[in-house]
């Protein structure tokens, strides 16, 4: 489990994943790229156990915001890698941008 706060960095040494939180979670959760385990000491840490599936070839996207809206847990991915992002079991989604207004 880790608790976070806004602006905490997360990240493994075993995959290049990081992510900052934008909005922290206000219980403690597990955050895992690629079945890896992501923390602000970034220790490293086991392999989680992850089925193998459809994710494999997923990938993590540089500037992309992802959303676990259960949780309310938000970052923004700072350096890309292997993917993808989960929150206590659960895919975070890729938040989509928010249109902007034309300016006719």
């Amino acid at each position: 489990m880790t608790t976070m706060g806004v602006g905490a960095r997360l990240g493994n040494p075993a995959i290049e994943t990081e992510v900052i939180v934008v909005r922290a979670p206000a219980d403690d959760v597990v955050v895992v790229s690629g079945g890896w385990p992501l923390g602000e000491d970034r220790s490293g840490g086991q392999r989680a156990e992850q089925d193998a599936g459809p994710f494999d070839d997923e990938q993590v996207l540089l500037g992309k915001r992802y959303l676990d809206e259960p949780t309310g847990l938000e970052v923004l991915c700072t350096k890309s890698g292997p993917g993808p992002l989960v929150c206590d079991g659960r895919q975070l989604t890729l938040k989509a941008a928010k249109p902007l207004s034309s300016s006719d």
